[in-house]
């Protein structure tokens, strides 16, 4: 954690994403990391934020086996109340897979586990009901939910009509999931077709997160491959859209790209940095491209001068 927050300040972040604990477990520490403090005092002392979790990777409230989802229930609860004590704003988590049971049953799970996770979270900490829900939007494969903007749109119906205050939740929009999904966001004129369709269908006010990630997959491929920022398929032209467009001052942006511990997380931000200033991206040496992908921790600049 430490680590996490000393990289963050290193490479020049301005708000991070993290791991609350292993995030391919379903056990969840039983206490708060000893640590947590020099954490956030670090984080404060370098004016980064906000901060946000990611939720672990098991999670699917959609889904129809009653044990999982109760598990799922169960730790979303927890993070969201651990997000409180990182003094986080955001527990982003997928929005899930219906299994095969179909769009309806799937969004119908997804709402009742979501109503239970809050009312868990509220029982248990009733002044910690400031840390948001940010459902992410998927790239269609292995029966994902929410990876078309129509989808996302039954899904916020159907949220609303179950009583959760708009306030509780809102969306991540990942770029490469856009891609696999099929959106081509390759040029700016993309980006701007899918934001102006999310606006109108659903309102880029209900947007909190964007994950800028290149894609290694094809369009509409429904793959989920992260690339470094600008070196994918979706290319400079559409992720630099995603910075700058200026419907989207108010969101955090995080990278979730490949070769973290091999140092790209500082090259990544900085062509992110380099793409939201207008600048031409120099070329990745071959190796870039031979590391895996990896989910990112850090955030560009802003580019807006609004902070994130």
């Amino acid at each position: 954690m430490r680590k996490a927050a000393g990289r963050a300040v290193a490479i020049g972040a301005s708000a991070v994403q993290i791991f609350t604990d292993n995030p391919t477990s379903w056990r969840r520490r039983p206490s708060l990391p000893e640590e947590l403090a020099q954490f956030r005092q670090q984080l404060a002392a370098a004016d980064i934020g906000p901060i946000a979790v990611h939720a672990p990777y098991l999670i699917n409230l959609a889904g129809p086996e009653r044990t999982f989802h109760d598990q799922s229930v169960a730790v979303l609860a927890n993070e969201l109340r651990v997000a409180r004590a990182y003094g986080a704003a955001f527990v982003n988590v997928h929005i899930g897979s219906h299994r095969g049971a179909g769009v309806e049953a799937g969004v119908r799970r997804l709402t009742a586990g979501l109503v239970d996770v809050l009312e868990r979270a509220w029982d248990s900490q009733p002044t910690g009901t400031d840390v948001v829900v940010v459902l992410e939007n998927g790239s269609g494969g292995g029966f994902g939910l929410g990876a078309s903007i129509e989808e996302l749109v039954t899904i916020e119906g159907a949220i609303r009509d179950a009583g959760v205050p708009e306030a509780r939740f809102g969306y991540c929009l990942d770029a490469a999931h856009l891609w696999g999904a099929g959106y081509a966001i390759d040029t700016a004129a993309g980006v701007d077709e899918v934001l102006a369709d999310f606006d109108a269908a659903i309102g880029l006010g209900r947007l909190r997160m964007v994950h800028l990630n290149d894609s290694r997959s094809e369009l509409g491929s429904r793959a989920d491959r992260h690339e470094h920022v600008g070196g994918g398929r979706i290319g400079a032209d559409g992720l630099a859209r995603f910075l700058v467009h200026p419907g989207l001052g108010h969101v955090m942006y995080v990278l979730e790209t490949p070769g973290m511990d091999e140092g790209y997380d500082a090259i990544n931000l900085a062509r992110a940095t380099a793409l939201a200033a207008g600048e031409p991206l120099a070329e990745l040496p071959p190796e870039a491209f031979r590391l895996r992908s990896s989910r990112g921790r850090s955030a560009p600049p802003d580019p807006h001068g609004a902070k994130r």
